[in-house]
């Protein structure tokens, strides 16, 4: 289960670091989160909300409820994300990494509880 757990939110954490980088230092982007119709100030509150999730998601002293608002926000932003790239018409490509991210989300999620429940 712990494994499960860290590949999940490992992955998840990762792809979280990478995004908030490029909201940041990303031309393309930059760009891209601006052709969605977001404003710029959007995009560095995304980076800077991505960087605090990972932290909390990853440091074992963070209380659970804590915790558990990190993967609510993680999931909100997906799902956002998710009706932002169908509105905009991007290639499907793009919703099915958002779908996969939910799932790692999820995943990450569940076993969290499950490896709490055996201590």
């Amino acid at each position: 289960m712990k494994i499960t757990y860290w590949i999940t939110t490992l992955t998840l954490s990762l792809f979280l670091l990478w995004s908030s980088y490029s909201y940041i230092f990303s031309s393309s982007a930059i760009k891209g989160v601006k052709d969605l119709g977001f404003p710029d100030f959007f995009r560095i509150q995304l980076a800077i909300l991505k960087l605090l999730a990972v932290l909390i998601i990853l440091i074992p002293v963070i209380s659970l409820q804590i915790k558990q608002w990190a993967y609510v926000g993680i999931i909100l932003f997906f799902i956002t994300a998710f009706i932002a790239h169908m509105a905009h018409k991007d290639p499907i490509i793009i919703n099915l990494v958002n779908l996969v991210l939910i799932g790692l989300t999820i995943t990450s999620y569940i076993y969290l509880h499950k490896i709490i429940s055996l201590d």
